[in-house]
Order: structure tokens, then sequence, then C-alpha cells
């Protein structure tokens, strides 16, 4: 029985001690790899952060300037998708409606006076081409089919979009006109962009504008985009008008480049949702007297509330928020993780979205100087987080009943589920990885290298590796 005993017990310790190695073998291989990188020439100026976490018990696996303040890029998109799921849900659906507003009037005859509001409600799907149900010809029918419904054949008013831009701050005004720039709404449509034709020509000659999808007449383009050479790619950016319907395009397409369009960011979503409800209804016999207007238009022009006494005649709902951060985090939507921010600050009573994130993981104790972020997407430069603190705040994921839907929503990156996050000379991952049957979690930021980022890229995974 003695000797039983004693056989355990050895057996234990060599367990214990044989645990004990592997972790510390971990340890040393990633500090050996993060040394290596961090003496890397591209790494000469940079500021380097990794922090490694057990996602059962919490315990910092490994720890290299955890507490630095970095730029996140997109790999914030992690942390604005977790404070999604657990401040509105992973069943919250946006609500956008069409209504009557007060004092208006209803004949036999099926004429109706007064105007007719679009309501926003932050959705960022709202005539999407991501799911069937988004689309911008279902939407448009919907509501078509809800004015119908409530027995109106014309209509001696106009069509109102309630929303305004919320442009987060820090954003640089190369990427506010692109499609990847476009600014928040509380109203929004077809993502709050459009697409602009082009037709490369002779390398060093200009690039023809051959149209948009949608037509966007109201729009005048700029055009001094240059035709580059073979190779080269897209590098045309898109500015948009500051009081004026002006845009201007600027930089180069590549003569060989195989797509025939770039993507811009719309200058007033909820206008060209108005525009297009209009003409869905004169297209379906409904006549409407009023030109379409966006809330910024009608408040310029008056001082009388445009959401009083509403009654709704058509509702859409969004598809639910566990399936929006699915494509959120899939292509690094910018878009949907600032609506997402909108939400939460209004579900928060807080007038700034930005602080709304960081006071709710103050709440759960975390410095909120460690999240020092000016919008919800990463596309900021000026946001800084330290990867201890996105790490911790990916840990807590793992223990609520929708983690398997934001598991889901990371892409795969060298055959590891992690969030990257890229802006000039920053190249980011965060996520998760299984190491000899221990989950883990983890974030490694690189801010100011030089270089190429393929090159710095394939470095980085090599700290990785070590994961695995």
């Amino acid at each position: 029985m003695q000797k039983n005993k004693i056989s355990k017990l050895v057996t234990l310790s060599f367990l214990l001690i044989a645990g004990y190695a592997r972790a510390q073998s971990l340890q040393q291989k990633l500090q050996t790899a993060f040394n290596r990188l961090q003496a890397d020439s591209q790494c000469r100026y940079a500021s380097l952060s990794l922090t490694v976490m057990d996602v059962k018990t919490g315990e910092t696996v490994f720890a290299a300037n955890p507490d630095m303040g970095l730029a996140t890029a997109s790999t914030l998109k992690t942390i604005t998708t977790i404070t999604a799921m657990q401040v509105l849900g992973p069943d919250y659906h946006f609500r956008t409606s069409l209504s009557e507003t007060a004092g208006s009037t209803l004949t036999p005859d099926g004429t109706y006076t007064g105007n007719l509001l679009i309501n926003g409600g932050n959705d960022p799907t709202l005539g999407s081409w991501r799911w069937d149900e988004t689309k911008n010809e279902v939407i448009l029918k919907a509501f078509v089919d809800g004015i119908k419904k409530a027995g109106i054949k014309r209509i001696n008013g106009s069509i109102i979009g309630e929303g305004l831009s919320h442009t987060p701050q820090g954003w640089i005004w190369e990427d506010v006109g692109n499609y990847y720039g476009a600014a928040p709404n509380n109203l929004c449509w077809h993502e709050n962009q459009y697409d602009i034709l082009l037709q490369p020509t002779k390398v060093g000659q200009p690039v023809k504008v051959t149209g948009t999808i949608p037509a966007e007449p109201y729009l005048h383009i700029e055009n001094n985009l240059i035709t580059g050479s073979a190779g080269s790619g897209d590098n045309a950016y898109a500015y948009l008008p500051i009081l004026s319907n002006a845009i201007n395009l600027s930089g180069t397409f590549a003569v060989d480049e195989s797509k025939d369009r770039i993507a811009v960011a719309l200058p007033d979503p909820p206008y060209e949702l108005a525009r297009q409800l209009k003409q869905a209804l004169i297209d379906a016999g409904i006549s409407v007297s009023g030109r379409p207007l966006s809330e910024k238009m009608w408040t310029d022009s008056t001082t009388t509330a445009i959401n009083t006494g509403l009654v709704p005649i058509a509702i859409h709902y969004s598809p639910p928020l566990r399936k929006v951060i699915y494509w959120l985090n899939q292509k690094s939507i910018n878009l949907y993780a600032e609506q997402l921010l909108l939400a939460m600050a209004d579900t928060l009573h807080n007038d700034d979205p930005p602080s709304a994130l960081s006071n709710f993981w103050k709440s759960r104790g975390i410095d909120p100087n460690s999240l020092n972020v000016f919008d919800g997407s990463g596309l900021s430069p000026a946001d800084r987080v330290t990867t201890r603190t996105m790490t911790t705040i990916l840990q807590t994921a793992v223990q609520q009943p929708w983690y398997s839907d934001f598991y889901e929503s990371l892409p795969v990156y060298n055959n590891m589920k992690i969030k990257s996050g890229s802006i000039i000379n920053v190249l980011n991952y965060a996520g998760y990885q299984t190491h000899n049957g221990r989950q883990l979690c983890f974030a490694i930021f690189v801010n100011n290298y030089n270089g190429s980022s393929r090159e710095i890229k394939e470095k980085i995974f090599r700290v990785l590796d070590e994961l695995k």
C-alpha cells in the first residue's frame, strides 16, 4: 500500500514537472521568436507588443511590452463585436420604420398630404447585398407595399430620410471618401457606398469614367485619375465633397487592372434612400409631389420637427447581430463596427460612442487608459490599446453562450482563427489558438515597421507559429 502511494506521488510529480516544462518551453520559444522579430531590421524603429493568455484560467502565458498602448487597426473590431454581443445581445435586430408624420391627412381617394419619414435605427445592413432580405430591391418593395396597404395612391409631400452622419474623430481625409471610410449614419443605405465605373486608357493618360452603379445624377465627378503602369494595381482615391456634390478622384488605376470599378462613399445615405424610394413609388404608379430630402436638408430649411407623432406603415428588421458580426469580421467592414458602436451608445445612453465602449469595460475592471479609442473599427490612427487589454477581453468572450458565433466570425490566417489589422506601417493580429490541448488567446501588435507588409507578415507568423 505504501509503495502504491509513493508510486502515485512520483507519477503525479512527474506530470506536474512535465506540464511545467512544457509551459516553460512555450514561454522560452515565444521569447526567442519575439526577440528575433524585435531585432529584425524591419522593426528597428518599431514598437512591438505580445500577450498570450490561457482562456480557461486567465493566466498570462507570455507577455512582452503588454502595457504599451499601440494603434490597433482592425483588431479593434474584436473588442467592438464582443462588447456589442454583451450590450445588445446576439439576437438583437436593428429596426427601421417608414412612417406617416404628424398632421398628415389621407382622403378617401388615396391622396396623402404630408411627408413620409424613413426613421433610421443605426442598421448597417439596410440595402446590403449580403443577405437576400436586406437587398435594395427587397427593402424598397416592402416600403412601397406598406404605402399601398395604407391606401395611399398619391403623395402631396416629400420622402424624408432621417439620419445624420457621425464621422469618428481621427479618420483621415484620404480614407473617408472611399468605401472603407464610409461614415456611419443613423440611416444607412447600401453600406453607404456606390460604384464608379472606370476604363483605363494609355499609361500616363486620364482614366475614363463611364458611369456609376446605381446612377447618381446629382453627383458631379471631378476626375483626376491617371492610368498606371501594368501591375501597379488600384491606387485610386475618392475625396468627398464639402458642402457640394463634387466627388474628386485622384491617384492611379493600372492599365491591366482586372476590375472595372471602384467603390466610394455616399455623401448623404439618407438622401439616397429617400431618392430611390421616391423613384420606386413613381415606378409603382404612386406620384410624389415633393423632392426627396435627408434630415440634414430638412433641418437646414426649417425648424419644424420631423419625427413627432409618427404612425409606422412599414417596419424592417435586420438579421440578428450574431449574423451581422460574421460579415463584420470576415470582411473587416468598418461601417458595421461603427454602427454597432452607435447602437451601443444609444442603449447605454451615452452621447459619445467611443466612451460608451471604454466605460463598459471600465465597469468590469479594465483601465480606460489602456483602451483609448476614437472609433469602433480601428480605422483611426489615433486609437491606442494594449495587447493585455485586448487579450483580456478576448478571454472573457470564451465564457459566453454566444462564443461560438464570435469565434466563427473570425477569419483564418496562417491556419489560425485570428483578426488582422493593418493601416500604414501597422500590422496586428488577435485571436485564438490551441497549443498541446490548451486553448490560448493572444494579441500581437507591430507599429511603425518599415519595408514590405508581406515580409513583416511572414515574420509575425513565425512568432505565432510557436503557438501551434
